[in-house]
Protein backbone atom coordinates (compact mmCIF):
# COMPACT_ATOMS: atom_id res chain seq x y z
CA UNK A 1 0.00 0.00 0.00
CA UNK A 2 1.32 3.72 -1.02
CA UNK A 3 1.72 5.66 1.65
CA UNK A 4 2.27 9.40 2.28
CA UNK A 5 2.91 10.08 6.42
CA UNK A 6 5.47 11.86 6.13
CA UNK A 7 5.68 15.88 5.51
CA UNK A 8 2.04 16.26 4.24
CA UNK A 9 0.65 19.49 3.17
CA UNK A 10 -2.80 20.46 4.64
CA UNK A 11 -5.19 20.42 1.38
CA UNK A 12 -5.91 23.69 -0.08
CA UNK A 13 -8.94 25.58 1.65
CA UNK A 14 -9.44 23.01 3.75
CA UNK A 15 -10.75 24.01 7.49
CA UNK A 16 -7.39 23.18 9.34
CA UNK A 17 -9.20 24.92 13.00
CA UNK A 18 -11.84 22.08 12.79
CA UNK A 19 -9.37 19.43 12.41
CA UNK A 20 -6.79 20.63 15.11
CA UNK A 21 -10.01 21.07 17.67
CA UNK A 22 -11.21 17.44 16.72
CA UNK A 23 -10.44 14.21 18.68
CA UNK A 24 -10.93 11.16 16.19
CA UNK A 25 -11.60 7.79 16.87
CA UNK A 26 -9.84 5.04 14.49
CA UNK A 27 -11.00 1.47 14.84
CA UNK A 28 -8.42 -0.59 12.62
CA UNK A 29 -7.95 -4.12 12.94
CA UNK A 30 -4.47 -4.00 10.87
CA UNK A 31 -1.35 -2.53 13.12
CA UNK A 32 0.27 -1.34 9.97
CA UNK A 33 -2.92 0.96 8.63
CA UNK A 34 -3.79 1.88 12.49
CA UNK A 35 0.20 3.23 12.52
CA UNK A 36 -0.18 5.04 9.64
CA UNK A 37 -3.20 6.78 10.25
CA UNK A 38 -1.53 7.82 13.89
CA UNK A 39 0.95 9.65 11.87
CA UNK A 40 -0.78 11.13 9.69
CA UNK A 41 -3.09 12.93 12.78
CA UNK A 42 -1.35 13.00 15.87
CA UNK A 43 -0.22 16.11 14.94
CA UNK A 44 -2.77 17.80 13.16
CA UNK A 45 -5.61 16.83 15.77
CA UNK A 46 -6.57 17.57 19.50
CA UNK A 47 -6.53 13.92 20.23
CA UNK A 48 -6.71 10.32 18.70
CA UNK A 49 -7.47 7.32 19.78
CA UNK A 50 -6.87 3.50 18.22
CA UNK A 51 -8.97 0.67 18.66
CA UNK A 52 -8.10 -2.86 17.14
CA UNK A 53 -11.24 -3.70 17.12
CA UNK A 54 -15.48 -2.97 17.60
CA UNK A 55 -15.25 -4.28 21.09
CA UNK A 56 -12.09 -1.70 22.27
CA UNK A 57 -14.15 0.99 20.22
CA UNK A 58 -17.10 0.40 22.47
CA UNK A 59 -15.09 1.03 25.08
CA UNK A 60 -13.65 4.19 24.16
CA UNK A 61 -16.69 5.52 23.35
CA UNK A 62 -18.17 5.25 26.91
CA UNK A 63 -15.66 6.98 28.02
CA UNK A 64 -14.26 9.68 25.39
CA UNK A 65 -17.02 12.17 23.10
CA UNK A 66 -15.33 12.24 19.72
CA UNK A 67 -15.89 14.19 16.77
CA UNK A 68 -14.95 11.70 14.50
CA UNK A 69 -14.74 7.84 13.55
CA UNK A 70 -13.22 6.48 11.12
CA UNK A 71 -13.09 2.99 10.75
CA UNK A 72 -12.13 -0.18 8.84
CA UNK A 73 -15.29 -2.32 7.48
CA UNK A 74 -13.70 -5.55 7.01
CA UNK A 75 -12.36 -6.44 10.54
CA UNK A 76 -12.04 -9.89 12.48
CA UNK A 77 -15.27 -10.27 14.87
CA UNK A 78 -17.45 -7.63 13.63
CA UNK A 79 -17.89 -5.70 9.97
CA UNK A 80 -17.39 -1.72 10.83
CA UNK A 81 -20.85 -1.42 8.96
CA UNK A 82 -22.33 -3.91 11.38
CA UNK A 83 -21.13 -1.93 14.34
CA UNK A 84 -21.84 1.53 13.23
CA UNK A 85 -25.49 -0.13 12.98
CA UNK A 86 -25.60 -1.04 15.84
CA UNK A 87 -24.18 2.40 17.36
CA UNK A 88 -26.49 4.71 15.73
CA UNK A 89 -29.60 3.24 17.54
CA UNK A 90 -27.54 3.81 21.09
CA UNK A 91 -27.35 7.54 20.65
CA UNK A 92 -23.80 7.83 18.84
CA UNK A 93 -24.26 10.81 16.88
CA UNK A 94 -20.18 11.85 15.58
CA UNK A 95 -19.61 11.22 11.78
CA UNK A 96 -18.30 8.48 10.72
CA UNK A 97 -15.93 7.92 7.10
CA UNK A 98 -15.60 4.04 6.29
CA UNK A 99 -12.86 2.02 5.01
CA UNK A 100 -13.04 -0.35 2.61
CA UNK A 101 -11.35 -2.35 -0.02
CA UNK A 102 -14.52 -3.19 -2.30
CA UNK A 103 -16.68 0.00 -3.69
CA UNK A 104 -19.73 -2.25 -4.56
CA UNK A 105 -23.05 -0.65 -4.65
CA UNK A 106 -24.23 -3.03 -2.03
CA UNK A 107 -21.46 -2.06 0.53
CA UNK A 108 -22.38 1.88 -0.33
CA UNK A 109 -26.55 1.37 0.23
CA UNK A 110 -25.21 -0.54 3.78
CA UNK A 111 -22.97 1.85 4.98
CA UNK A 112 -25.31 5.17 4.13
CA UNK A 113 -28.17 3.22 5.55
CA UNK A 114 -25.83 2.25 8.87
CA UNK A 115 -24.81 6.27 9.25
CA UNK A 116 -21.90 6.66 7.88
CA UNK A 117 -21.02 10.21 6.35
CA UNK A 118 -18.11 8.94 3.66
CA UNK A 119 -16.08 6.26 2.35
CA UNK A 120 -12.37 5.95 1.48
CA UNK A 121 -11.47 3.22 -0.69
CA UNK A 122 -8.13 1.46 -0.04
CA UNK A 123 -5.55 1.91 -1.32
CA UNK A 124 -5.85 5.91 -0.55
CA UNK A 125 -3.04 8.40 0.12
CA UNK A 126 -2.57 10.81 3.16
CA UNK A 127 -4.12 13.74 1.33
CA UNK A 128 -7.55 12.17 0.50
CA UNK A 129 -7.35 11.15 3.88
CA UNK A 130 -7.21 14.77 4.87
CA UNK A 131 -9.47 15.90 2.41
CA UNK A 132 -12.54 13.60 3.27
CA UNK A 133 -11.62 14.07 6.97
CA UNK A 134 -11.86 18.28 6.46
CA UNK A 135 -15.99 17.50 4.36
CA UNK A 136 -16.96 15.41 6.86
CA UNK A 137 -15.76 18.19 9.66
CA UNK A 138 -17.01 21.19 7.54
CA UNK A 139 -20.37 19.27 7.36
CA UNK A 140 -20.78 18.91 10.26
CA UNK A 141 -20.27 22.25 11.35
CA UNK A 142 -22.43 23.68 8.78
CA UNK A 143 -25.24 20.86 10.51
CA UNK A 144 -24.23 22.30 14.33
CA UNK A 145 -24.18 26.18 13.19
CA UNK A 146 -27.72 25.49 11.75
CA UNK A 147 -29.40 24.02 14.65
CA UNK A 148 -27.64 26.78 16.42
CA UNK A 149 -29.29 29.13 14.49
CA UNK A 150 -32.38 27.60 14.36
CA UNK A 151 -32.19 27.62 18.24
CA UNK A 152 -31.14 31.60 18.37
CA UNK A 153 -34.19 32.23 15.90
CA UNK A 154 -36.87 30.01 18.48
CA UNK A 155 -35.16 32.24 21.11
CA UNK A 156 -36.02 35.69 19.07
CA UNK A 157 -31.70 36.54 19.60
CA UNK A 158 -30.77 39.85 18.39
CA UNK A 159 -27.10 39.22 18.01
CA UNK A 160 -25.80 42.64 17.34
CA UNK A 161 -27.94 43.78 20.57
CA UNK A 162 -26.12 41.43 22.66
CA UNK A 163 -22.49 42.69 21.50
CA UNK A 164 -23.36 45.92 22.25
CA UNK A 165 -25.53 45.70 25.75
CA UNK A 166 -22.97 45.72 28.64
CA UNK A 167 -21.18 49.16 27.81
CA UNK A 168 -21.03 52.25 30.26
CA UNK A 169 -18.76 53.17 32.81
CA UNK A 170 -20.65 53.12 36.21
CA UNK A 171 -19.33 51.36 38.99
CA UNK A 172 -22.06 48.81 39.33
CA UNK A 173 -21.29 47.56 35.52
CA UNK A 174 -17.28 47.77 35.91
CA UNK A 175 -17.41 45.49 39.03
CA UNK A 176 -19.50 42.99 36.90
CA UNK A 177 -17.15 43.37 33.90
CA UNK A 178 -14.21 42.72 36.93
CA UNK A 179 -15.70 39.51 37.76
CA UNK A 180 -16.01 38.12 34.32
CA UNK A 181 -12.57 38.69 33.75
CA UNK A 182 -11.74 36.81 36.78
CA UNK A 183 -14.41 33.94 35.83
CA UNK A 184 -14.10 33.38 32.36
CA UNK A 185 -10.75 31.38 32.26
CA UNK A 186 -11.87 28.93 34.71
CA UNK A 187 -13.74 26.14 33.68
CA UNK A 188 -16.03 26.08 36.66
CA UNK A 189 -19.97 26.35 36.06
CA UNK A 190 -21.15 30.11 36.33
CA UNK A 191 -24.71 31.50 37.97
CA UNK A 192 -25.71 34.87 36.38
CA UNK A 193 -28.90 36.82 38.42
CA UNK A 194 -30.92 39.72 37.72
CA UNK A 195 -34.24 41.08 36.73
CA UNK A 196 -35.18 40.75 33.63
CA UNK A 197 -33.35 42.62 30.52
CA UNK A 198 -30.39 43.09 32.12
CA UNK A 199 -28.26 41.96 30.63
CA UNK A 200 -27.64 38.27 31.75
CA UNK A 201 -27.42 36.50 28.45
CA UNK A 202 -24.61 39.28 27.33
CA UNK A 203 -22.41 38.70 30.55
CA UNK A 204 -23.01 35.15 29.80
CA UNK A 205 -21.62 35.52 26.15
CA UNK A 206 -18.39 37.75 26.99
CA UNK A 207 -17.89 34.99 29.70
CA UNK A 208 -17.63 32.29 26.14
CA UNK A 209 -15.91 34.83 24.24
CA UNK A 210 -13.12 35.76 27.13
CA UNK A 211 -12.80 31.48 27.32
CA UNK A 212 -10.24 29.28 25.84
CA UNK A 213 -13.56 27.77 24.30
CA UNK A 214 -14.34 31.18 22.02
CA UNK A 215 -13.77 29.56 18.66
CA UNK A 216 -16.23 26.53 19.37
CA UNK A 217 -19.94 26.50 20.02
CA UNK A 218 -22.41 28.97 22.19
CA UNK A 219 -25.77 27.56 22.68
CA UNK A 220 -28.63 29.49 24.67
CA UNK A 221 -31.92 27.48 25.88
CA UNK A 222 -34.27 29.35 27.36
CA UNK A 223 -35.87 26.97 29.93
CA UNK A 224 -38.92 28.50 30.62
CA UNK A 225 -39.73 29.23 26.67
CA UNK A 226 -39.93 25.61 25.96
CA UNK A 227 -42.97 23.53 26.64
CA UNK A 228 -41.99 20.98 29.54
CA UNK A 229 -42.86 18.10 27.45
CA UNK A 230 -40.39 18.74 24.88
CA UNK A 231 -37.36 20.23 26.98
CA UNK A 232 -35.76 16.57 27.54
CA UNK A 233 -35.79 16.07 24.04
CA UNK A 234 -34.21 19.51 23.27
CA UNK A 235 -31.56 19.18 25.78
CA UNK A 236 -30.33 15.36 25.82
CA UNK A 237 -31.87 14.37 22.18
CA UNK A 238 -33.37 11.29 21.31
CA UNK A 239 -32.60 8.10 19.19
CA UNK A 240 -34.70 7.01 16.11
CA UNK A 241 -38.04 4.66 17.79
CA UNK A 242 -37.52 6.49 21.26
CA UNK A 243 -41.13 7.81 21.06
CA UNK A 244 -43.97 7.85 18.41
CA UNK A 245 -42.79 10.28 15.13
CA UNK A 246 -39.15 9.92 16.30
CA UNK A 247 -38.26 8.76 12.72
CA UNK A 248 -34.41 9.79 12.96
CA UNK A 249 -31.73 10.17 15.49
CA UNK A 250 -31.56 13.72 16.85
CA UNK A 251 -28.74 15.17 19.00
CA UNK A 252 -30.09 17.62 21.75
CA UNK A 253 -28.47 21.12 23.06
CA UNK A 254 -25.97 19.55 25.33
CA UNK A 255 -24.15 17.73 22.27
CA UNK A 256 -24.55 20.72 19.70
CA UNK A 257 -22.43 23.00 21.99
CA UNK A 258 -19.88 20.26 22.67
CA UNK A 259 -16.38 22.31 22.84
CA UNK A 260 -18.03 25.27 23.95
CA UNK A 261 -20.47 26.98 26.34
CA UNK A 262 -24.17 25.94 26.98
CA UNK A 263 -25.89 29.02 28.83
CA UNK A 264 -29.40 27.82 30.42
CA UNK A 265 -31.28 30.72 30.84
CA UNK A 266 -34.28 30.75 33.30
CA UNK A 267 -33.27 27.62 35.46
CA UNK A 268 -36.07 28.13 37.68
CA UNK A 269 -38.49 26.97 35.30
CA UNK A 270 -36.79 23.54 34.13
CA UNK A 271 -39.07 20.84 35.31
CA UNK A 272 -38.32 19.16 38.99
CA UNK A 273 -38.43 15.89 37.70
CA UNK A 274 -35.67 16.86 34.75
CA UNK A 275 -33.84 18.50 37.36
CA UNK A 276 -32.29 15.25 38.27
CA UNK A 277 -30.76 14.21 34.66
CA UNK A 278 -29.35 17.70 34.69
CA UNK A 279 -27.53 17.53 38.18
CA UNK A 280 -26.15 14.29 37.07
CA UNK A 281 -25.14 15.81 33.25
CA UNK A 282 -23.81 18.57 35.56
CA UNK A 283 -21.73 16.39 38.08
CA UNK A 284 -20.17 13.96 35.24
CA UNK A 285 -20.58 15.52 32.09
CA UNK A 286 -22.26 12.42 30.89
CA UNK A 287 -26.27 12.64 29.09
CA UNK A 288 -28.28 10.08 28.00
CA UNK A 289 -30.78 10.49 24.85
CA UNK A 290 -34.17 9.73 24.68
CA UNK A 291 -34.66 6.04 24.35
CA UNK A 292 -30.79 5.38 24.69
CA UNK A 293 -29.55 2.43 26.78
CA UNK A 294 -26.15 4.30 26.97
CA UNK A 295 -24.91 7.07 28.42
CA UNK A 296 -22.33 9.80 26.11
CA UNK A 297 -19.77 12.03 27.96
CA UNK A 298 -19.93 15.44 26.57
CA UNK A 299 -17.19 18.06 26.91
CA UNK A 300 -18.75 21.98 27.28
CA UNK A 301 -19.02 24.28 29.83
CA UNK A 302 -22.73 25.00 31.78
CA UNK A 303 -23.63 29.05 32.67
CA UNK A 304 -26.56 29.52 34.41
CA UNK A 305 -29.01 31.99 34.61
CA UNK A 306 -32.14 32.94 37.09
CA UNK A 307 -34.51 36.44 37.20
CA UNK A 308 -36.19 35.01 40.12
CA UNK A 309 -34.78 33.92 43.67
CA UNK A 310 -33.54 30.92 43.28
CA UNK A 311 -33.72 29.98 47.36
CA UNK A 312 -37.38 31.36 47.54
CA UNK A 313 -37.78 28.82 44.48
CA UNK A 314 -36.25 25.88 46.78
CA UNK A 315 -38.09 26.79 49.50
CA UNK A 316 -41.49 26.54 47.20
CA UNK A 317 -40.64 22.82 45.88
CA UNK A 318 -39.34 24.38 42.04
CA UNK A 319 -35.99 23.95 42.09
CA UNK A 320 -34.04 21.16 43.91
CA UNK A 321 -31.76 22.73 46.89
CA UNK A 322 -28.34 20.12 45.70
CA UNK A 323 -28.97 21.50 41.76
CA UNK A 324 -28.75 24.99 43.70
CA UNK A 325 -25.65 24.44 45.38
CA UNK A 326 -24.04 22.82 42.54
CA UNK A 327 -24.99 25.34 40.21
CA UNK A 328 -24.34 28.40 42.31
CA UNK A 329 -19.83 27.51 42.13
CA UNK A 330 -19.25 30.96 40.05
CA UNK A 331 -21.89 33.72 40.59
CA UNK A 332 -22.55 37.39 38.90
CA UNK A 333 -25.53 39.90 39.63
CA UNK A 334 -26.40 42.00 36.55
CA UNK A 335 -27.20 45.25 38.16
CA UNK A 336 -30.91 46.85 36.89
CA UNK A 337 -30.53 49.19 34.45
CA UNK A 338 -31.92 51.96 37.23
CA UNK A 339 -28.95 51.20 39.18
CA UNK A 340 -25.96 51.81 36.55
CA UNK A 341 -26.75 55.69 36.39
CA UNK A 342 -25.68 57.35 33.36
CA UNK A 343 -25.22 54.19 31.72
CA UNK A 344 -28.64 54.80 30.58
CA UNK A 345 -27.60 57.69 28.34
CA UNK A 346 -24.97 55.99 26.58
CA UNK A 347 -26.99 53.10 26.05
CA UNK A 348 -29.58 55.14 24.85
CA UNK A 349 -27.28 56.56 22.01
CA UNK A 350 -25.78 53.26 21.08
CA UNK A 351 -29.36 51.80 20.33
CA UNK A 352 -30.32 55.31 18.45
CA UNK A 353 -27.90 55.01 15.96
CA UNK A 354 -28.43 51.66 15.54
CA UNK A 355 -31.74 51.29 15.29
CA UNK A 356 -31.96 54.25 12.84
CA UNK A 357 -30.03 52.62 10.33
CA UNK A 358 -32.02 49.36 10.61
CA UNK A 359 -35.15 51.21 10.46
CA UNK A 360 -33.47 53.71 7.58
CA UNK A 361 -35.29 56.50 9.73
CA UNK A 362 -33.45 59.52 10.91
CA UNK A 363 -32.57 59.71 14.63
CA UNK A 364 -34.48 61.45 17.19
CA UNK A 365 -33.07 63.73 19.27
CA UNK A 366 -32.26 62.54 23.11
CA UNK A 367 -32.73 66.00 24.56
CA UNK A 368 -32.09 67.48 28.24
CA UNK A 369 -35.86 66.88 29.10
CA UNK A 370 -35.55 63.26 28.02
CA UNK A 371 -32.73 62.45 29.78
CA UNK A 372 -34.40 63.77 32.74
CA UNK A 373 -37.61 61.63 32.31
CA UNK A 374 -35.37 58.77 31.36
CA UNK A 375 -33.18 59.14 34.32
CA UNK A 376 -36.32 59.61 37.14
CA UNK A 377 -38.09 56.18 35.60
CA UNK A 378 -37.98 52.99 37.23
CA UNK A 379 -36.96 51.37 33.96
CA UNK A 380 -38.79 47.65 35.31
CA UNK A 381 -37.83 46.12 32.04
CA UNK A 382 -34.46 47.33 31.86
CA UNK A 383 -32.25 47.81 28.76
CA UNK A 384 -34.93 45.28 26.73
CA UNK A 385 -37.34 48.56 27.66
CA UNK A 386 -34.95 51.23 26.98
CA UNK A 387 -34.15 49.73 23.55
CA UNK A 388 -37.93 49.68 22.95
CA UNK A 389 -38.54 52.74 23.97
CA UNK A 390 -35.64 54.29 21.68
CA UNK A 391 -37.44 52.22 18.65
CA UNK A 392 -40.71 53.44 19.27
CA UNK A 393 -39.25 56.58 19.28
CA UNK A 394 -38.22 56.26 16.13
CA UNK A 395 -41.30 54.82 14.67
CA UNK A 396 -43.43 57.45 16.07
CA UNK A 397 -40.80 60.28 15.09
CA UNK A 398 -41.10 61.36 19.10
CA UNK A 399 -40.32 60.24 22.49
CA UNK A 400 -43.84 59.29 24.32
CA UNK A 401 -44.20 59.95 27.77
CA UNK A 402 -42.71 57.59 30.59
CA UNK A 403 -44.45 57.41 33.81
CA UNK A 404 -41.88 58.70 36.29
CA UNK A 405 -40.86 57.28 39.40
CA UNK A 406 -42.15 59.74 41.66
CA UNK A 407 -45.65 58.68 40.33
CA UNK A 408 -44.77 55.05 40.99
CA UNK A 409 -42.38 54.37 43.96
CA UNK A 410 -42.92 50.89 43.92
CA UNK A 411 -41.88 50.68 47.74
CA UNK A 412 -39.41 53.15 47.76
CA UNK A 413 -39.17 55.81 50.54
CA UNK A 414 -39.85 59.37 49.75
CA UNK A 415 -36.06 60.20 50.34
CA UNK A 416 -34.56 57.32 47.99
CA UNK A 417 -37.21 58.96 45.34
CA UNK A 418 -36.15 62.47 45.93
CA UNK A 419 -32.41 61.18 45.55
CA UNK A 420 -33.01 59.23 42.30
CA UNK A 421 -34.93 62.09 40.94
CA UNK A 422 -32.15 64.59 41.47
CA UNK A 423 -28.95 62.70 40.97
CA UNK A 424 -30.60 61.34 37.78
CA UNK A 425 -31.51 65.29 36.29
CA UNK A 426 -27.87 66.45 37.64
CA UNK A 427 -26.95 63.92 35.13
CA UNK A 428 -29.01 63.92 32.70
CA UNK A 429 -28.21 67.91 32.04
CA UNK A 430 -24.09 66.75 32.86
CA UNK A 431 -24.25 68.42 35.93
CA UNK A 432 -25.74 71.68 35.24
CA UNK A 433 -27.59 72.49 38.42
CA UNK A 434 -29.56 75.19 37.81
CA UNK A 435 -30.97 73.76 34.50
CA UNK A 436 -31.63 70.55 36.55
CA UNK A 437 -33.63 72.37 39.54
CA UNK A 438 -35.70 74.24 36.63
CA UNK A 439 -36.60 70.92 35.53
CA UNK A 440 -37.35 69.81 38.37
CA UNK A 441 -38.99 72.77 39.88
CA UNK A 442 -36.92 73.46 42.85
CA UNK A 443 -34.33 75.87 43.97
CA UNK A 444 -30.58 75.69 43.04
CA UNK A 445 -29.88 76.03 47.01
CA UNK A 446 -31.94 72.42 47.10
CA UNK A 447 -29.92 71.04 44.86
CA UNK A 448 -26.44 72.26 46.25
CA UNK A 449 -27.53 71.45 49.95
CA UNK A 450 -28.46 67.88 49.00
CA UNK A 451 -25.79 66.97 47.47
CA UNK A 452 -23.56 68.12 50.03
CA UNK A 453 -25.31 65.68 52.45
CA UNK A 454 -24.85 62.91 49.59
CA UNK A 455 -21.44 63.74 49.10
CA UNK A 456 -22.07 64.07 45.44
Amino acid sequence: MRTEADSVPAPQGAPDDALAQATILVIEDEPGMRNFLERILASKCRGIRLAANTAEASALIAETAFDLVILDNLMEGQRGVDWLREQRPQGFFPPAILMTAYADLETAIQALQAGASDFLLKPFRANQLLNTINRCLEGERLRRENLILQQELRNNVDLGRLRNELIGTSPAIERVRQVIARVAPAPSSVLITGASGSGKEVAARMIHTLSERAQMPFVAVNCAAIPHDMLEDELFGHIKGAFPGADRNREGLFTSARGGTLFLDEIAGLPVALQAKLLRAIDDRRIRPLGSERETTVDLRLIFAANTDLDRAVAEGRLRADLLYRINVLHIHMPALKERGADMFDLAAMFMDSLSRNLAMPKIPITPEVRATMATYDWPGNVRELRNAIERALILGRFTPLTATVGNNDGHTLAEIERRAILGAVAAFDGDREAAAARLGISRKTIDRRLADWNA
